[in-house]
């Protein structure tokens, strides 16, 4: 898991200027919203590198490299989280929330359960952070 606190590259009177992801190629860009309570994902990638960038509200991130424990953080309005191949991913959604979802890899579309993998709920594998 890797978590990016973004901050603003630019600021002045008018507002800020964030750059999400610089120099990366991507393959899809996906909004998602995600109502109190929800839980997302319990996949992971075989190839794909997803990005999630918390537009708005609070979620629990889980996730899990093979043979590794259940790690846990919690995703504010600006965070952004990496999940690398392989890595088991779950959010669950503390506030009612909007997340950007970026995608390098087979994940757009009419592919997006081409490298999707689904597994056991993570987020009841450890207690909420």
């Amino acid at each position: 898991m890797i978590l990016h606190h973004l901050k603003p590259a630019f600021k002045d009177d008018r507002g800020d200027i964030t750059d999400i992801l610089q120099h990366v190629p991507v393959d899809s860009v996906t909004l998602i919203t995600c109502n109190k309570g929800a839980i997302r994902a319990n996949h992971y990638h075989k190839e794909s590198i997803q990005y999630s960038y918390v537009l708005s509200g609070e979620m629990i991130a889980y996730s899990q490299m093979p043979e590794m424990k259940v790690e846990s953080c919690r995703l504010y309005e600006g965070d952004m989280l990496e999940s690398p191949p392989m890595e088991r991913h779950a959010l669950h959604a503390v506030k009612d929330s909007v997340l950007i979802i970026i995608t390098k890899g087979p994940r757009g579309g009419g592919r997006y359960e081409d490298d999707t993998f689904r597994v056991p709920p993570l987020h009841l594998a450890q207690s909420d952070v």
